[in-house]
């Protein structure tokens, strides 16, 4: 077996065994820019541009994925989204 399959074979597992959970974020008529700004930051880790360019996506788009990760990680992340009054599941 070449390298190049082994890793393809190890991604293929591990993919398998941890599937990935996403935050969506939801567009409202509610929050300001800066809000939902400040809360991505605090509550995924964002950077100012990255938390900047989420919030102009849920504007425009309607929705959002802001963080991917396991359950564990996102649920406590999720939380802070809701009780700061953004719209959020984990999907």
């Amino acid at each position: 077996m070449s390298q190049k399959e082994k890793v393809q074979e190890d991604f293929s597992v591990d993919t398998l065994e941890k599937p990935l959970n996403e935050i969506v974020l939801y567009n409202d008529d509610v929050n300001t820019f800066d809000h939902v700004i400040n809360t991505l930051m605090y509550a995924c880790d964002h950077s100012p541009e990255q938390a900047e360019q989420c919030s102009i996506i849920v504007h425009y788009k309607g929705k959002c994925t802001v963080k991917t990760g396991d359950y564990e990680d996102l649920e406590p992340r999720c939380t802070i989204l809701l009780d700061a009054g953004l719209s959020a599941e984990i999907v």
